[in-house]
């Protein structure tokens, strides 16, 4: 193949991006905050391949904003019934493979203790995994500590202990009573829309655990924990990591057919 054939090829490649997919729900606002994410991700993806940011040039993304049970509630009862989040986001996923979708990324880290029985169901698609392209990002920059700030739910399921372990990254967790209070915020703050109750009880957690362990990566590993945190007096300056962007980031990646980490997406304070 001619220099003029490649270049050809290249250039249609380019303009034919891959169908994907997002699986919201869990919450609304964070299903709606990740497609927001995504387009960021997908206007620095254009420019960092030269091309002219342009409503034409984005991908078909498809988001199924669908009703899902309570993730950590499920895996903390984790008998049968219709309070396990499996079915609909099975559901969901056949929705969107039916529309074309190649790759797909959920906006909500807890839902990821059902990543491989979503994958399995589904091969022809790649439903990619945040705590995985997270470890990825922070070994490209050479982390070796994080704290982790997430969900009584993501906590037990190992999820982030897991992925970063095998990068060798050590996680920073909180104790039980800051749980509990990451919990109130997520709960009784985001989810209820007191976002003054949420910023308290989020700020509360990480300040103390970036006084007892100083300057380390905070993982925002919940996603209605980046719509409150940023800004509050008691982080700043401190270096604020938001998985969902992290995500957002790689799907793009995957919809302009970019492999490999593409610089880890940091929101700072």
């Amino acid at each position: 193949m001619g220099p003029a054939s490649r270049s050809a090829s290249l250039s249609e490649s380019l303009s034919a991006p891959q169908v994907v997919g997002i699986l919201g729900g869990m919450g609304p606002a964070a299903g709606a905050d990740f497609v927001r994410l995504f387009v960021e991700a997908c206007s620095r993806q254009l420019q960092a391949l030269g091309r002219g940011v342009q409503d034409q040039a984005f991908p078909e993304h498809w988001l199924a904003q669908v009703p899902v049970p309570d993730r950590t509630g499920a895996l903390l009862n984790r008998d049968s019934g219709a309070h396990q989040p499996l079915e609909p986001m099975l559901q969901a996923l056949g929705r969107l493979a039916a529309l074309g979708a190649r790759s797909v990324a959920m906006a909500c880290n807890t839902a990821h203790a059902w990543h491989g029985r979503l994958q399995e169901r589904f091969p022809q698609l790649e439903l990619l995994h945040v705590a995985q392209e997270v470890a990825q990002a922070l070994q490209a920059q050479g982390a070796r500590q994080a704290i982790l700030l997430a969900t009584e739910g993501t906590y037990r399921s190992g999820l982030y202990e897991q992925a970063l372990g095998q990068a060798g990254i050590a996680l920073i967790l909180p104790d039980a009573a800051q749980r509990e209070r990451l919990m109130q915020g997520i709960y009784q703050g985001v989810k209820q829309g007191d976002r003054v109750l949420a910023q308290a009880c989020f700020a509360e957690v990480a300040a103390a655990l970036l006084e007892r362990h100083g300057a380390q990566p905070v993982l925002m590993a919940c996603t209605e924990i980046p719509l409150a945190l940023p800004g509050a007096p008691e982080v700043a300056g401190a270096t604020l990591i938001d998985p969902a962007q992290v995500l957002a980031q790689a799907l793009a990646g995957r919809a302009y057919g970019v492999a490999g980490v593409s610089g880890l997406a940091l929101q700072i304070s």
